[in-house]
């Protein structure tokens, strides 16, 4: 886990001068939103000429680390470079429609979502059908993820093992040691849209909350670190055993992975912190939010996740509100700008000071969700 972070870091931080000197000749320069909020003109225009497109550097990074410390023949190290090639691609493909056309238009909304949508989906039917799980344990390679419970009966645990489909029709709410549910059967519907709708709205809610210096990828390191404490702790049969949760064998490489992803949120940081010398565009915010969300499925944290991501949360609620304020309210807005952070912009806020205070939110709703294993 260190060795892939410093990778990453160290990745990031020295070729980042020479990565952005090389986007600022291509000329991939912040596109504004003037369809939405006109007034953001006024706010960005000295952000016009910064460069775009830096996630990229921060994909090659984690793909790197990858190739290094990860284990190639686990499922969830295929999984995860899936999802990070996938939205790399869709990101990558919207940000070059920007630049191509000068604007902040890239590729159509129901597009962009609907291949979000495609990747989300079939990752749950991966999960969820079992004869395809059945059918995987025959070859070598990336055989499907099971896991194990210890039920407290008596004195000593009872260790109850789950098939694939039987892991991922366990959903577990913070501070509750048993599932809050457990969907089958026809159930299995449900738990398949669910496992669709957490991936891409991680995906979306980062890629709106990247709209000042340092906010989205600074928010992500925290709910990342989160994350990777429980796939670290829930790839130790004693640990799991002992705080009550479950027991994924392999999910260490999670935990690789996202610590791949907090060096490269730090080395991006030094770029991205303000006055931001490059901004990470669609190719960097999609592949962070589709990671987080599919690391928090494969760990059976969806609930946490949500909690711990509220800063997410809410930045991706209030341009639903806005939204449904404008078209069913007589064009009424409930905030002057959305998502949320430019509302505070208008406001008068610093954009330092917006930044550091959704931090600290960030923060303090992790500390409440890293609580949440032992107070169970």
């Amino acid at each position: 886990m260190i060795l892939a972070m410093l990778t990453t870091l160290c990745v990031t931080i020295l070729f980042g001068s020479r990565f952005i000197n090389h986007l600022s000749r291509m000329s991939t320069g912040q596109s504004i939103r003037v369809e939405d909020c006109p007034d953001l003109i006024a706010l960005y225009q000295k952000k016009k000429k910064t460069p775009t497109m830096g996630g990229m550097l921060m994909v090659c990074a984690m793909l790197l680390a990858t190739a290094f410390w990860m284990d190639l023949q686990n499922v969830f190290t295929l999984l995860l470079f899936l999802a990070t090639v996938w939205f790399a691609l869709l990101g990558g493909r919207d940000d070059y429609l920007k630049m191509k056309h000068g604007n902040s238009k890239g590729m159509r909304m129901m597009s962009k979502f609907g291949l979000q949508a495609l990747f989300s989906l079939l990752i749950a039917l991966y999960l969820f059908w079992p004869s395809l799980a059945q059918s995987i344990h025959h070859y070598r390679w990336f055989p499907p993820p099971s896991s194990k419970e210890f039920v407290h009966k008596g004195e000593e645990p009872i260790v109850c093992r789950h098939s694939t489909t039987e892991t991922y029709g366990r959903y577990y709410l913070p501070f509750k040691k048993a599932p809050l549910f457990i969907l089958k059967n026809w159930g299995l519907i449900l738990a398949f849209l669910m496992t669709g709708l957490v991936i891409t709205g991680a995906s979306n809610s980062v890629n709106l909350a990247d709209g000042l210096d340092g906010l989205a990828v600074g928010c992500v390191l925290i709910v990342s670190f989160v994350l990777t404490v429980f796939a670290f702790l829930s790839n130790h049969a004693i640990c799991a055993r002992y705080l009550n949760i479950l027991f994924l064998e392999g999910s260490g490489e999670i935990a690789i992975y996202l610590s791949a992803m907090i060096g490269a949120c730090i080395g991006f940081l030094w770029y991205n912190g303000h006055p931001a010398q490059v901004f990470m565009g669609d190719v960097g915010s999609l592949v962070l939010g589709g990671v987080l969300g599919l690391s928090a499925v494969l760990l059976r944290r969806e609930f946490l996740f949500a909690f711990v991501s509220g800063v997410f949360v809410i930045e991706a609620l209030s341009v639903v509100l806005q939204v449904c304020s404008y078209r069913f309210l007589n064009k009424r807005r409930i905030f002057r700008c959305a998502p949320l952070h430019h509302h505070f912009e208008f406001k008068g806020w610093p954009e330092p000071k917006i930044v550091i205070r959704f931090w600290i939110i960030g923060l303090l709703l992790a500390s409440v969700g890293l609580l949440s294993i032992k107070f169970q």
